[in-house]
């Protein structure tokens, strides 16, 4: 996983998809998604990490 593409095809595997028209929200909400699914125990911590470190720094 290295861009927002690959974030956003994780988060479709579990059915997620964001998009509001807005880039930062769509960002930040991408995020709070990712944490979701790490607090639920569907991804692991270094998934959970990477992903969120791509989303911070695509804003």
């Amino acid at each position: 996983m290295r861009t927002v593409y690959d974030v956003q095809q994780l988060l479709r595997a579990y059915g997620i998809i964001v998009y509001t028209g807005d880039r930062k929200d769509d960002l930040l909400l991408m995020e709070m998604e990712v944490l979701d699914l790490y607090h639920s125990k569907f991804i692991d911590g270094e998934t959970m990490k990477k992903a969120v470190m791509i989303l911070r720094m695509g804003s």
